[in-house]
């Protein structure tokens, strides 16, 4: 076992589902470089994000607690909440040196960039999304696309652009510019051990892969969206629950839709899905994207294994939440619950020190990554503090089938980029077998899934009468686990 303290290799994929890994499932996408860090590392096979979009989802991550206690519920918030803090101060302040390559967003991105909090980041290459530039310099993808590759960024991202298009070569991509600035960092003199934060904009919409990786995938050979004809009925009932998409439609279009409904208009940033979509495409393009990123994400590993420094380090891949790619007939994100949104990626490889290849069914959320982190690290996890730490199950010394009863999944007003304004709020608990929702906001509305019996959550049983008992009982648990997410506030020093 390694007795120095690790470096720290964080890899953030934006909207990157978790049955999207070839050595995990997927038959269809090609992702050698994760599949080597499947080999090599534990692939938590169910991590669950505690929120559905990036703001709050990353804020609990970043912070090891519930949108509960840290209150940054929404995207576009003005600030950060002064008083949280993150894995990164925290690994700052006990010698690490730390970097960041893409996206924090943890407040607003809308102005000219986000504010930072105080974040522990002494390098900070920031690019929220690469399709745009608010003012000069402040995406330093663009910078890069100017000064070294001496292009004009405008080339490929002109303004808003349909959801399905064409991206930059790879070796233009902000993925080859995250991977560039990562190494970097790497190479830079220090003394003591560092943690660099990589968050790469993709497999996030718009779906624009490299043409060279487009070309790799073929819509006629993806296998369809999870989807029945009785989607689209069944999603009238969340008509006023807070979506980027609100309407469900076939996702296989027909090939006079194709032409129909071919990709025009569009978005500068990635958040109007069009009226109808084509879902195979998607598909295809969204595979793309992620083999583009897996390849850049492995261009990092090799430099680590050439300068001597894999051995001693962590590296972790993860995403910040998954996307519904044509499932149920929706794309994008919002206030739902599906595998596809809330179920991600994680895997944690240090040589040496965790075990290999291993693949754990564990229960596990994304809040458990800071303590872990803190843990390998020799560092006190702080009291408040909700996540669990995972280092003890990645050993060996802890049983790898078992980690927590239930996973969390909370949602409060969190999307702003939707055609209702409906303050959404909503939460799930699932406990491997049974997921249920409940729609505070939207009285009566509720799902409940026997993924068992329904992996594809198809068959909600929220209003079955056979099912009413365990409704009940589910309903009572589920209760109790929101309330546990609530901190009581300071340590208590008195029995007062």
């Amino acid at each position: 076992m390694n007795s120095e303290r690790p470096n720290i290799l964080w890899y953030c994929a934006d909207q990157m589902r978790s049955d999207t890994i070839a050595a995990l499932g997927n038959p269809v996408i090609h992702t050698p470089r994760l599949d080597q860090l499947v080999q090599s590392g534990v692939a938590f096979e169910n991590c669950y994000v505690q929120n559905q979009l990036c703001t709050p989802s990353r804020a609990s991550f970043l912070t090891g607690r519930y949108p509960a206690a840290h209150q940054t519920y929404r995207n576009g918030n003005a600030f950060f909440p002064p008083g949280e803090k993150l894995v990164s101060k925290m690994l700052a302040e006990a010698g690490y040196e730390c970097g960041l390559v893409g996206k924090l967003y943890l407040s607003s991105a809308g102005g000219a960039s986000e504010t930072r909090p105080d974040d522990g980041y002494r390098v900070f290459n920031w690019s929220q999304n690469p399709g745009k530039q608010v003012a000069p310099g402040v995406n330093q993808y663009w910078q890069w696309l100017t000064d070294v590759k001496g292009v004009d960024p405008r080339t490929w991202f002109p303004g808003p652009r349909p959801y399905l298009c064409e991206g930059p070569p790879a070796e233009l991509s902000q993925s080859a510019w995250c991977a560039q600035m990562a190494i970097q960092f790497i190479n830079q003199n220090r003394q003591g051990p560092w943690m660099l934060s990589v968050n790469p904009f993709d497999p996030h919409p718009h779906f624009d892969p490299p043409p060279e990786y487009a070309k790799r995938y073929k819509p006629a050979d993806m296998p369809p969206p999870l989807f029945r004809q009785s989607d689209i009925a069944r999603q009238h009932q969340f008509s006023r629950v807070r979506s980027q998409m609100m309407e469900a439609s076939n996702p296989v279009l027909t090939e006079a839709e194709k032409k129909t409904f071919a990709p025009t208009g569009g978005d500068l940033n990635g958040a109007t899905p069009p009226v109808r979509f084509d879902g195979l495409a998607v598909k295809a393009a969204y595979y793309a994207m992620i083999e583009n990123l897996d390849d850049k994400f492995g261009r990092i590993i090799d430099h680590l294994r050439s300068t001597g420094q894999l051995e001693n380090t962590l590296v972790i891949f993860s995403s910040d939440h998954g996307e519904l790619l044509g499932d149920h007939g929706l794309l994008y994100k919002g206030c739902k619950f599906f595998e596809g949104l809330v179920h991600v990626p994680l895997i944690i490889s240090w040589p040496g020190t965790y075990d290999a290849g291993l693949k754990s069914n564990a229960l596990v959320e994304s809040i458990d990554i800071a303590p872990t982190l803190l843990d390998a690290a020799g560092i006190v996890i702080p009291h408040y503090v909700q996540g669990q730490s995972l280092h003890r199950l990645l050993t060996g010394e802890k049983d790898p089938g078992h980690h927590k009863d239930l996973v969390i999944t909370d949602f409060n007003d969190s999307l702003g980029t939707s055609p209702i304004d409906d303050d959404t709020q909503a939460s799930m608990t699932f406990d491997g077998r049974y997921k249920l929702v409940v729609y505070h906001s939207h009285r009566g509305l509720g799902e409940l899934y026997d993924l068992r019996e329904d992996p594809g959550e198809f068959v909600n049983l929220w209003q079955d009468a056979t099912h009413r008992d365990l409704r009940s009982d589910l309903l009572a648990r589920h209760l109790n686990a929101m309330m546990k997410t609530i901190p009581p506030g300071p340590l208590r020093i008195a029995k007062a």
